[in-house]
């Protein structure tokens, strides 16, 4: 495999989801740095929403039905717009020509973590993410701090002069930020001082409630005055350290989860001086030689979304049943809105335990429609967010997703290649003879059994 080929492969499955069907053709021969090019230019950006309208709450006052059948209703309405929300966002990531955008608006959705079931503000708390996911990471940290889903997540609504409640300015700082050890307990409590009054108001904008906020004199970071939230979150930024963390945190997901202390020093030094300016600094990652260094290729477990997205990206299909792909992420682990804490999803080997990794090994071939999928969600699971029976709900709500493969597209695609060099990363460790010798010799089965095998799950 030309090292063009690797490389190139290499920076798909980073910058973004994976190669697509439409891009095989040329990726052979493709320079590397017009790549990163055509990554880096940014489309037109579109907001992602749902169909329905956002609920208006006088048009349930005027009508007979009881208040729980009105309020069955619309848990009903929400939960299908956080669906489409969890669908849009997958698509986009499938077949959006913005992948650097749709990729680094993923990172972001793991970072700033919020759990909510109001599909209006997860609609603006992921649309505020995509826009700002390429840009400064100030306006971005501004921006996720002062939306009503993540005020509501973590309390401010709740945070009041007089009885303030710690849980944002802890998180802002300890996850978002600074990281530990790098501010003090007084500094939480001054700082949630400071940002006591901001919320949002009926219809879901940012407010600063003045009524309730503590003007009275703070210290934080060593400094003393009357500060405000916007205060306190400039002069989080002017901290060296927050820009290590971030730098660090984004190497570990982009690069390599051992970081390298000196090369993230540099970049972070570099993202510090740049004002916080994203593009620059993951340009500067993608385009440092280290960043192909053989350490750096194939050593990283696929979460489950870049796993079903990978291969939806590479393999045309048409789904009929595509709410049944919420199933797929909920049985492997990573449920798009959904993270599992404010810290986010976990990385790495977390994603592969005896029934995740059985699952992931058989995902080809039951979207193949060569075998069923036999998996019930796991005992700790929140399935279907209050509904009493599990299995009920599971076995309710699940059909075949219905997939249909363009298995002569694939062929004529790759009839003069060797798909291997195309699906795997490290393809010295892959026993082609056994991949071949599974089956039939098909090229359908020739991808079922390479999507099938340990090596496919590293990018």
């Amino acid at each position: 495999m030309p090292d063009s080929l690797l490389y190139n492969k290499h920076l798909l499955l980073r910058a973004g989801f994976g190669i697509g069907i439409d891009q095989i053709e040329d990726l052979n021969n493709k320079n590397v740095k017009l790549l990163i090019s055509d990554l880096f230019t940014q489309k037109n950006f579109t907001e992602i929403g749902y169909d329905t309208p956002d609920a208006d709450v006088s048009d349930y006052t005027m009508d007979s039905r009881t208040p729980a059948e009105k309020k069955k209703e619309m848990q009903q309405m929400i939960r299908q717009q956080n669906n489409e929300l969890n669908l849009n966002f997958l698509e986009k990531m499938v077949n959006g020509k913005d992948q650097m955008r749709e990729k680094m608006a993923f990172f972001w959705h793991g970072h700033f973590a919020t759990r909510i079931n109001n599909s209006k503000f997860n609609k603006q708390l992921l649309n505020t993410i995509r826009k700002n996911a390429l840009g400064n990471f100030k306006d971005l940290l501004f921006e996720v701090s002062q939306s009503p889903a993540m005020l509501n997540f973590l309390n401010n609504q709740q945070n009041k002069k007089g009885h303030p409640n710690e849980n944002f300015a802890r998180e802002v700082m300890e996850l978002f930020t600074m990281g530990r050890g790098n501010y003090t307990e007084k500094d939480i409590r001054e700082a949630a001082r400071a940002f006591t009054g901001w919320g949002y108001d009926k219809e879901g904008y940012f407010k600063e409630r003045t009524n309730l906020h503590d003007a009275g004199s703070k210290t934080f970071l060593g400094k003393t005055g009357n500060f405000t939230g916007s205060d306190i979150l400039n002069m989080i930024l002017e901290q060296k350290a927050t820009a290590r963390f971030i730098t660090a945190k984004i190497y570990r997901f982009f690069v390599n989860e051992n970081a390298d202390r000196t090369i993230v020093e540099q970049l972070s030094t570099n993202f510090y001086n740049s004002g916080y300016d994203i593009q620059k600094l993951m340009t500067e990652i993608f385009s440092s030689s280290w960043f192909y260094d053989k350490k750096n290729i194939g050593n990283r477990i696929k979460s489950p979304i870049e796993l079903m997205a990978g291969m939806m990206r590479i393999l045309p299909m048409n789904i009929q049943n595509p709410e049944n792909l919420i199933v797929y992420q909920k049985l492997l682990g990573q449920m798009l809105l959904y993270p599992p804490n404010v810290a986010g999803w976990p990385s790495g080997r977390s994603w592969i335990d005896s029934s995740t990794l059985m699952l992931r090994l058989q995902i080809p071939q039951i979207w193949s429609g060569l075998r069923p999928l036999e998996y019930s969600p796991r005992q700790d699971d929140d399935i279907d967010m209050g509904m009493k029976s599990r299995e009920t709900a599971f076995n309710k709500s699940f059909k075949n997703p219905n997939i249909t493969i363009d298995w002569n597209r694939l062929e004529k695609v790759f009839a003069d290649k060797k798909c291997e060099d195309y699906l795997i990363q490290n393809t010295k460790t892959l026993d082609m003879d056994s991949v071949k010798n599974f089956s039939d010799k098909s090229m359908k089965m020739n991808i079922i059994n390479l999507m099938s095998t340990p090596e496919y799950q590293l990018s």
